[in-house]
């Protein structure tokens, strides 16, 4: 595991980080949430969905998330080619890498299998199956 002890500055001012943490954090635990689906109780998750537009073929799933909000010590970004909405399949990816990480391992067994036993591609290189 990298370990990182050097201090980066960056020139945005610090007093927008809150909002923009917040608002990553209503992704999981909003009403509204573009991830709600795959928020976990005992840790609070952090994430941003995206959908790339992909001139050649269906678009591209994009999840970024870090986690735990207070003290991150996981940050990932998820890419899955044609797949579509970044809540479809990016979002529920991510979610397990960081359940398996922080804990050791999933309890949404349900939710792994779809992902290790789906089939995203077909041999044009569409999605053959979406999320449920």
């Amino acid at each position: 595991m990298t370990v990182f002890n050097k201090l980066y500055r960056t020139s945005i001012a610090s007093h927008y980080f809150d909002i923009v943490q917040e608002s990553m954090l209503e992704v999981f635990d909003g009403d509204h949430g573009t991830a709600r689906y795959y928020r976990l109780d005992s840790i609070r998750q952090c994430g941003k969905t995206g959908t790339v537009q992909n001139p050649h073929g269906d678009d591209h799933s994009l999840f970024i998330a870090y986690a735990p909000m207070e003290n991150p010590r996981i940050a990932l970004a998820v890419v899955v080619e044609n797949a579509g909405y970044g809540s479809t399949w990016a979002a529920p990816i991510a979610s397990l890498m960081i359940e398996k990480f922080m804990k050791g391992g999933t309890k949404r067994l349900e939710l792994e299998k779809k992902i290790m036993e789906v089939n995203l591609l077909d041999p044009n290189g569409s999605v053959k199956r979406k999320a449920q």
